[in-house]
């Protein structure tokens, strides 16, 4: 990367940093699309706005590295160029640092795991402006504090995310969506590797992904029907479950679709947010007092478990 791209990509970074080292509480600002998780922020916070862009992909490493402003459709477009994609199965509006601060997988966390997974090496900025960098650039292993991690999920209120770099996958060779009614459990034990099981109480829905041949020996164990797209997701309301308690939701006549061996339960009423236990708490508070000292990162909103 030559010295003009790396002054173009820092100069935003730094403004950004300028920004949020300001006097007084800061919020920043993404998409709006996941804005009410954990509660608005402190009201007369001021709004920041993370740099944008996609500045490096590397096909090879299967890396990419891009501004936390960037939103998941611009991410995923440039990716698809080398036939690669980030699985942040979100609002495609959404950015990529709201993505990582909200900390919510996509729907198809059963096959490619939790968010976190992804965040190679973190760049946020601290309480007091100063650029921190934390993890690193390659898939390989980084000593020290998992620092990149804790800061996915965090909401903001450890640090502001500016810049960020993501492990790539292959985009599969083929997607198939299947409907039909039976037992989703059976399912999770029967298919090997699904990528998704959505399940409404009464319907199930399957997405298998990979090799061609692979996905219709698969597909042929069910004997569903094919569909174009997996089922509108409530968004009301969200719970988060050990994935064996969701045989309980069958007698729950709320509208919901649940997301089997994950555990999670979209729901079509808001759902009371369950805190954090006490012991969760007094870490929490902890790290927060020692990295935003004085409250002014994203006032006002609250870690949940949801």
């Amino acid at each position: 990367m030559g010295v003009n791209t790396q002054h173009f990509i820092e100069e935003p970074i730094l403004q950004f940093a300028s920004d949020v080292g300001s006097v007084g509480p800061v919020t920043v600002v993404g998409g709006r699309t996941q804005w009410e998780v954990g509660g608005l922020p402190l009201l007369g916070s001021r709004e920041v706005r993370a740099p944008s862009g996609v500045w490096s992909h590397e096909p090879e490493e299967m890396t990419v590295r891009c501004g936390a402003g960037t939103s998941i459709s611009e991410l995923n477009e440039k990716c698809a160029q080398f036939g690669q994609m980030v699985p942040f199965d979100l609002n495609p509006e959404a950015t990529v640092g709201g993505a990582l601060a909200v900390g919510r997988s996509g729907f198809r966390r059963l096959r490619y795991g939790p968010i976190r997974d992804f965040a190679l090496r973190i760049r946020h900025i601290d309480h007091s402006g100063l650029l921190v960098t934390s993890g690193g650039p390659t898939v390989k292993n980084v000593s020290g504090y998992d620092l990149c991690r804790l800061l996915v999920g965090s909401l903001g209120k450890l640090g502001c995310i500016a810049e960020v770099i993501l492990r790539c996958l292959p985009i599969p060779e083929t997607t198939l969506w299947l409907t039909g009614t039976g037992d989703p459990f059976k399912i999770y034990n029967q298919l090997y590797r699904p990528s998704s099981i959505l399940w409404n109480g009464d319907q199930v829905w399957v997405c298998l992904e990979g090799v061609k041949s692979d996905v219709e020996s698969q597909a042929a164990l069910l004997g569903f029907e094919e569909v174009s797209s997996p089922p509108s997701f409530p968004t009301r309301g969200r719970m988060s479950l050990e994935p064996k308690a969701l045989r309980g939701l069958v007698d729950d006549s709320k509208d919901w679709l649940a997301e089997i061996g994950v555990g999670v339960v979209h729901c079509a009423e808001t759902q009371t947010p369950v805190p954090l236990s006490d012991a969760n708490k007094l870490l929490m508070s902890d790290l927060e007092r020692r990295l935003d000292p004085t409250g002014r990162l994203n006032p006002g909103r609250e870690l949940v478990t949801t």
